[in-house]
């Protein structure tokens, strides 16, 4: 890894509130729960120094909620671990949030997703060194390797591959300068989280 997993690379601009509409979360959360389970998202101390990894989001009027920074060793959220972010400025490498918890050191990266793809409605960002090794053979895009995360850099390659390369309705991607980083984006929660299992199966069969 070229830089430290789960830090924060942008300006935060951070207003504690109150948290999103729970309702509303009740598919995100499943998700993030089976996401958990798969071990794309967690906390292993020999990995990655230990930090959490892994985060999800879904778009909403305004801008979109995303979960909070290191809550990875948490196999639900809820309301509380979850974050509204109200403004995503890659051009000023800025996010303005609202919630209960910070945002997701990635959550620029959701944002670039959803300024990239109008009918992207949901970002699973998961960690898998099945999926992330198995890229080429499984014809996957990935972000330039000299791209860290979380920064403006890494919005501009979303937007790169969401215009040349990427079905802009649904797709999964690697981060090639993150190690173990895979995102995937759809039209709903549950077409999202499908697809990224679907692909890491066909990563496991690959490596067989």
């Amino acid at each position: 890894m070229t830089e430290r997993e789960g830090v924060i690379q942008f300006e935060l601009l951070y207003r504690f509130g109150s948290g999103p509409d729970s309702v509303r979360l009740h598919d995100l959360d499943a998700w993030r729960s089976i996401l958990f389970r798969l071990r794309l998202i967690g906390r292993d101390p020999p990995r990655y120094g230990g930090l959490g990894f892994g985060n999800v989001s879904m778009r909403t009027a305004g801008g979109f909620v995303v979960s909070g920074s290191q809550t990875g060793d948490r196999p639900s959220l809820g309301a509380d671990g979850y974050c509204r972010v109200t403004r995503c400025e890659p051009e000023a490498n800025r996010i303005c949030a609202i919630g209960p918890i910070k945002p997701s050191s990635e959550a620029m990266t959701h944002g670039a997703v959803y300024r990239a793809s109008a009918s992207a409605q949901c970002v699973l960002h998961g960690h898998s060194p099945e999926l992330w090794h198995a890229a080429s053979k499984l014809g996957l895009a990935v972000t330039d390797p000299a791209v860290p995360y979380g920064t403006p850099a890494m919005a501009r390659e979303v937007a790169r591959l969401c215009t040349g390369q990427l079905d802009t309705d649904r797709a999964v991607f690697v981060m090639g300068g993150h190690e173990d980083g895979v995102i995937a984006f759809g039209p709903d929660v549950a077409s999202t989280g499908a697809l990224l299992v679907a692909t890491l199966a066909q990563a496991l069969a690959a490596a067989n």
